[in-house]
């Protein structure tokens, strides 16, 4: 049955194609059929480190020409591959784990290749972001993706800021070098918010860590094994502030504001004013506006 399904995806492979090839974040055998098509069948395969995919490709018995594709020579890589798909190659590319383009290189080259004139095709896997999310128990429809966390403390904490009242989860990486200090910055705007670290997804040390960000923070600091290894963090979204429970001074200062002001700015002036949620006194002022 397996071999049915892999030469279906064998034989639906195109000449004068970039392939844009997921691969696994961790575990060898989070790889699709699909995949493993592509990168046996490939003429070329860009690869952002050749000795990490080469690797992968031992595992599986494939032999393929690997060419390095990385952040700095993408640009200029792009026209060599651009000559292959004109010569009717195959091409493939691949990151070291997870989909390129994303927090990795090969967005340049795709938006380069499909400039060009030739097909672009996703062959989807393994996604870290995905998978974190699986697992969080959100259940909010939409999310924010952010990537990387800055490595300044200014930027971050700004992010932070902006995300303090956010109705929605925010998915983040951090690496090891930084995650206490990002975890800092969290628990001095809310560290009662509900947080969760995935760390080593799919791979031999594989944990999650859900609580509070102050619960997590500590967790850390009392196991410096949690400190380790690649990091999904999914924020979740902040508490929803019930109408009633604003004072009744809050409710009148809101009210007054709102028939003045422009909802929006009539809730950020209300909430320095009173020190109230911005987003309860927007919804507020927004239910007095539809009933008004």
């Amino acid at each position: 049955m397996l071999q049915k399904y892999y030469q279906k995806a064998c034989d639906s492979l195109s000449p004068q194609t970039l392939y844009v090839v997921a691969t696994p974040i961790g575990n060898l055998t989070d790889i699709t059929l699909r995949a493993l098509a592509v990168l046996k069948h490939a003429d070329i395969i860009c690869a952002e480190d050749t000795r990490v995919t080469a690797q992968l490709l031992s595992a599986y018995g494939i032999q393929g020409k690997l060419v390095s594709v990385r952040e700095h020579n993408e640009q200029q890589m792009a026209d060599k591959i651009t000559a292959y798909l004109e010569q009717g190659l195959t091409v493939a590319q691949v990151s070291d784990a997870g989909t390129p383009a994303v927090c990795d290189p090969g967005a340049k080259l795709a938006a380069r290749v499909r400039a060009a004139g030739f097909r672009v095709v996703p062959v989807v896997g393994a996604s870290a972001v995905m998978g974190a999310l699986s697992v969080a128990g959100v259940s909010e429809p939409s999310f924010y993706f952010n990537g990387f966390l800055p490595a300044k403390a200014g930027e971050r904490q700004k992010l932070f800021e902006n995300w303090a009242e956010a109705d929605y989860p925010v998915v983040m990486f951090e690496t090891p070098h930084r995650i206490a200090a990002a975890l800092a910055d969290m628990a001095a705007l809310f560290p009662e918010r509900e947080l969760m670290l995935a760390r080593e997804i799919s791979k031999t040390f594989e944990t999650f860590l859900s609580g509070t960000v102050a619960e997590i923070q500590t967790a850390l600091q009392n196991d410096s094994n949690q400190s380790r290894g690649e990091m999904v963090l999914v924020l979740h979204p902040a508490p929803r502030q019930k109408h009633s429970e604003l004072a009744d001074a809050t409710r009148h200062a809101i009210s007054v504001l709102a028939a003045e002001l422009p909802t929006k700015q009539a809730a950020e002036l209300a909430a320095k004013i009173t020190g109230e949620s911005k987003k309860a006194l927007y919804d507020f002022a927004l239910s007095l506006k539809n009933a008004g």
